[in-house]
């Protein structure tokens, strides 16, 4: 299969705001298994502004486009830099994609960005997708991560798109509720909108009502979805050995 993973920022980052490399260290472990069983896999990764705020300490105020350019521009060396040290440890060549929201309209832009990431899948390297969050503000940017790794799946017309978050999947209620059950799977055509709770995630944009929305079309473009929690042990390993028992949100394709 030809896998795109979203790893949320709420996956990568420790209560404290900082970047959470164990965890990280752990996705790299099952990344690397996925590639090993033969499956193509593209991440699209947050984690840059985290890296980011922690290597520097601004003593002047900066305004939020600031601040997101600013730390965007260092914490985007720093991740690549230990996906880069992470991954060598497998013989696992990476590359980095950092895209804008225009370069997925119809034209040369799209083209030229479809033609590198298959020229990269060709070669065995493993793309590590972002968005370029210094030159992307406003109304330039992407919703979230959901929105990009979305775009990028029906790009590179993945099998299956993961989205990691800090939750199971979608729930009938709230996940901390005990009446609450997780919906398992998710037909085409399906309205979840009044379960989705529409609060966002502590150090991401986005939020499961993000995850639903970008999940619902991807699915419409005949690509599985699923949502899982990145927090649990080996979570990627265990959707593919043992889908059954592990808890997560699929949305099925026709």
């Amino acid at each position: 299969m030809r896998i795109v993973i979203k790893i949320g920022s709420n996956v990568l980052t420790r209560p404290d705001g900082k970047l959470d490399v164990t965890r990280m260290s752990a996705l790299v472990d099952q990344v690397a298994w996925l590639r090993q069983q033969g499956h193509e896999v593209v991440l699209v990764s947050s984690g840059a502004v985290a890296c980011g705020r922690n290597e520097l300490k601004v003593e002047h105020a900066l305004d939020s486009v600031e601040q997101r350019q600013l730390f965007s521009a260092l914490g985007q060396v720093k991740l690549i830099g230990l996906y880069y040290d992470l991954f060598r440890e497998f013989g696992i060549h990476v590359g980095q994609v950092l895209t804008m929201k225009e370069n997925f309209e119809p034209g040369e832009q799209f083209e030229n960005q479809r033609a590198c990431m298959r020229v990269m899948l060709e070669n065995g390297v493993l793309p590590i997708v972002n968005e370029n969050d210094t030159v992307s503000v406003t109304e330039l940017m992407f919703t979230d991560n959901d929105e990009l790794s979305g775009l990028i799946a029906q790009m590179v017309e993945a099998d299956t798109l993961i989205l990691l978050s800090n939750i199971d999947g979608i729930y009938t209620g709230h996940p901390d509720e005990p009446q609450s059950e997780l919906i398992r799977s998710v037909a085409p055509g399906t309205d979840l909108s009044t379960y989705i709770q529409t609060s966002k995630s502590a150090h991401g944009r986005g939020g499961m009502k993000s995850k639903y929305t970008t999940a619902s079309q991807v699915q419409a473009a005949g690509i599985r979805v699923i949502i899982a929690n990145g927090e649990r042990e080996n979570i990627l390993i265990d959707l593919i050995r043992h889908p059954e028992t592990t808890p997560h949100t699929t949305f099925i394709t026709a």
